[in-house]
């Protein structure tokens, strides 16, 4: 072999390109403040729509600076497991299926 040969290097952890002439997008910092005076920054993108509350790292509703908190800041209800099955079955129908399901049960653990 040759006193030159090559040398590997790790492929995929380092890049062979250089951040020369690489602009990164447009941003804005936007601040929010919770009840308690907690100051939250959140950077966007320039032409992001801005929301009026942002949730905190410690789950704190924080409201945009020199902004109102908006009268309904999630306009969907968050659908729980009892609301859809009520979408698929009455009340009635559940009582039903349990007295069933009871029956069934009571009947496979007396033998």
């Amino acid at each position: 072999m040759s006193d030159r040969s090559l040398r590997g290097m790790r492929l995929g952890s380092q890049s062979m390109e250089t951040e020369a002439g690489v602009e990164p997008a447009p941003r804005q910092r936007v601040e929010y403040r919770t009840a308690d005076g907690e100051k939250v920054t959140v950077t966007f993108a320039a032409e992001a729509e801005i929301p009026p509350v942002w949730v905190s790292k410690t789950g704190k509703e924080a409201i945009i600076v020199n902004g109102e908190k908006p009268e309904n800041p999630n306009e969907k209800h968050q659908r729980t497991h009892w609301d859809m099955l009520l979408e698929r079955r009455s009340v009635e129908e559940l009582e039903e299926i349990l007295a069933q399901r009871v029956e069934f049960y009571r009947e496979k653990h007396a033998l």
